[in-house]
């Protein structure tokens, strides 16, 4: 048993780090959004900014959209041309994809700045990113309602998804410091 565990030592090691890591992320996000649970308007400070941010990009895009927020709802409704369309709720704020990503590349690092590092600036890429992705997706939900599905359901967490698996494969061949480059290995 002791030959096994010295010979997936660095695999154990990486579950370990990435479940504890993702645990403890997981926990105090959900402490953040239980402060906002019995209020008039239930919908958490993140969420919120992240309609009214969807909305500027829209304008900036040309498109007539506005964000309505209604008393006991925990989401934020969108408007495309006076048509509701969508609601912004907690899970589009993209906050568990970034946790995921986040636990990922602790658990896949030899140096902890640079795991910081890489984790500030991969947040904000995917923060960017989901703003412009649900805008887009509201383009789409008003322009062809028949396909909400397709958009919502597939393709467009298949953006964001996709975009984090690539900062991954990013991190792990550029950045981790597990993958020594040949100038280096020549040293």
């Amino acid at each position: 048993m002791k030959k096994y565990f010295i010979i997936y030592r660095p695999f154990i090691k990486f579950l370990l780090v990435f479940f504890v890591t993702y645990g403890i992320l997981t926990i105090s996000y959900k402490l953040y959004l239980s402060q906002y649970e019995n209020l008039e308007y239930p919908l958490d400070p993140f969420t919120e900014s992240v309609s009214y941010q969807v909305n500027k990009v829209s304008h900036f895009l040309e498109w007539d959209t506005e964000i309505q927020k209604l008393s006991g709802e925990k989401w934020t409704r969108l408007t495309f041309n006076e048509r509701y369309v969508a609601k912004i709720v907690e899970g589009c704020n993209a906050i568990s994809v970034m946790i995921l990503f986040v636990a990922f590349v602790i658990a896949f690092a030899k140096k902890f700045l640079s795991a910081l590092v890489f984790s500030v600036v991969g947040i904000v890429l995917i923060h960017i990113l989901n703003i412009f992705r649900i805008a887009i997706l509201a383009y789409f939900i008003y322009t062809q309602p028949e396909h909400t599905h397709l958009f919502h359901g597939v393709l467009f967490p298949l953006v964001i998804y996709g975009f984090v698996f690539l900062l991954w494969v990013v991190w792990v061949r550029q950045f981790s410091g597990f993958i020594t480059k040949k100038s280096d290995a020549k040293a």
